[in-house]
């Protein structure tokens, strides 16, 4: 398992599997989203199967199903507002992480720039530079 903390309370990971939940458990994660449709992974990987695995271990387990097309404005505030837990950090998951980095950058324009958001995504490994004109213009419009 490749858990890539983006913030203390934020991290991503490439697909995740039922093995890796004891492992989630003990990184201290309270919620896991799993940001990859159904129709990308054998029935094994589904997020029914993983949810199952991690509410039965006590955590949260949310599903927001993204893809291209699906980083709407409605879908950045609910990955947003998924993304809080008092009791610790969430873990979110798709294929790579890329899309669960992407949906927090995008989301991360009212508290910050363009420069700092695609440091963190850098720092935990996912190079997001092409979102820099689309980060700018947004940062641009909240401010």
């Amino acid at each position: 398992m490749d858990i890539r903390p983006i913030t203390s309370r934020y991290a991503v990971s490439p697909q995740i599997s039922v093995e890796d939940v004891p492992a989630i458990v003990d990184a201290g994660f309270c919620k896991v989203i799993c940001n990859r449709p159904n129709s990308e992974v054998p029935p094994s990987h589904q997020a029914d199967v993983i949810a199952e695995a991690v509410r039965a271990a006590g955590l949260e387990f949310e599903v927001l199903e993204l893809t291209h097309q699906t980083m709407t404005p409605d879908n950045v505030s609910r990955q947003r507002a998924l993304s809080e837990c008092d009791a610790g950090p969430v873990l979110a998951y798709c294929a790579s992480g890329t899309r669960c980095s992407v949906i927090w950058a995008l989301g991360q324009c009212e508290v910050s720039d363009p420069d700092a958001i695609l440091s963190q995504t850098s720092a935990a490994g996912y190079q997001l530079e092409g979102l820099r004109p689309t980060l700018a213009e947004l940062c641009n419009s909240v401010k």
